[in-house]
């Protein structure tokens, strides 16, 4: 099989799940100068791969404008007329893309394999076996060789995205204050740590000058954070106040992030931040780790009944919706940042 010059590639689903392709895509564009892609993905996505050379970006929200079979269909016509791409890598695999495939023949074609047996045999309540799996940005590559594109993985904190903000947008950050983020929520509460345990950790930090602490969340979870800015000394919040595409400027400046296995994990690692990310239900082996991030950074219990699910929506059968995170103080948490950061 000639290998294609053009290849249309399928990532829906959560801003986590597809920042993960971000280094893999770049690397691959490096490594393969005369290739070009174009990604299909929600619109929202398009931030994430602002400036990488090659990459096209295409908008699609499948949950309303594209909705079902028939949107389906029309959305796969539009793609023909559009983009002339010569294979098909699609890193989802779900119903929508393989619809979407079928409605798309052919061109060559290949597909995630998301290991899920392999998963199961980490999140089974009895007889886990617990080890490392292929991590996601593995098998996302994976699917780019099965089509003669084979990746040599170079995990360089900063090797995807550089971006050099226009202006200071945290509001009170002093010149040559160390700005760290903090992320307190997650998707899912089994991931989540206790946000009063979380709330001391910002405490703690903000005892420290020069010292500025950007709490990072949705527009639903501004109003807490919003309050903790106004009692704790040193503290901005910008949650729901900018873009995608001006968090991820905020983002780029920090020193270090402070996170669950979460959405900002991945947008901090995308851009060579480093991470101190908190797990509870789901764990690092079942290859959802930041990328380039160092796994002495991961603070997590070691309890047989870890990891409990892959995705961190169910309940842990022992601990319930409260997680895995009991026993993870707060001042083990401030401990691994003043590892991380001069304070």
């Amino acid at each position: 099989m000639l290998r294609p010059n053009h290849i249309l590639v399928f990532r829906f689903s959560a801003l986590g799940d597809v920042a993960m392709t971000v280094p893999v895509i770049k690397l691959l564009l490096d490594q393969y100068p005369g290739l070009e892609i174009t990604l299909v993905s929600d619109p929202f996505m398009e931030p994430l791969f602002d400036g990488i050379e090659r990459l096209h970006f295409y908008g699609a929200d499948t949950k309303a404008d594209f909705k079902g079979i028939s949107g389906l269909r029309r959305l796969s016509k539009r793609i023909k007329k559009d983009i002339p791409f010569d294979a098909i890598a699609d890193l989802h695999n779900v119903l929508r893309t393989k619809i979407l495939r079928f409605f798309l023949p052919g061109k060559p074609r290949a597909s995630i394999d998301k290991g899920r047996a392999e998963k199961k045999e980490l999140t089974r309540a009895v007889n886990k076996k617990l080890h490392p799996l292929k991590s996601t940005f593995q098998r996302y590559a994976d699917v780019f060789a099965q089509l003669g594109f084979p990746i040599e993985f170079n995990v360089k904190r900063g090797i995807v995205r550089k971006i050099r903000p226009q202006v200071p947008l945290v509001p009170g950050q002093a010149k040559g204050d160390w700005l760290i983020g903090v992320a307190p929520f997650a998707r899912h509460a089994p991931k989540m740590y206790p946000l009063e345990k979380m709330k001391e950790v910002v405490k703690m930090l903000a005892l420290h000058s020069p010292m500025t602490i950007v709490l990072f969340g949705s527009k639903q979870e501004a109003a807490v954070l919003d309050s903790w800015a106004k009692e704790i000394p040193r503290v901005s919040s910008v949650a729901g106040k900018f873009s995608l595409a001006e968090e991820l400027e905020i983002i780029a400046t920090l020193d270090i992030m402070i996170s669950m296995d979460s959405a900002n994990m991945h947008l901090a690692s995308m851009l060579g931040v480093p991470v101190v990310s908190i797990w509870g239900g789901t764990h690092p082996y079942l290859g959802f780790y930041g990328w380039g991030q160092r796994y002495e950074n991961a603070i997590q219990q070691d309890l047989p009944c870890r990891p409990s699910s892959v995705f961190g929506n169910k309940p842990c059968p022992v601990h319930g919706e409260e997680g895995c995170m009991g026993g993870i103080t707060a001042q083990s948490v401030y401990e691994k940042v003043k590892e991380n950061v001069p304070i």
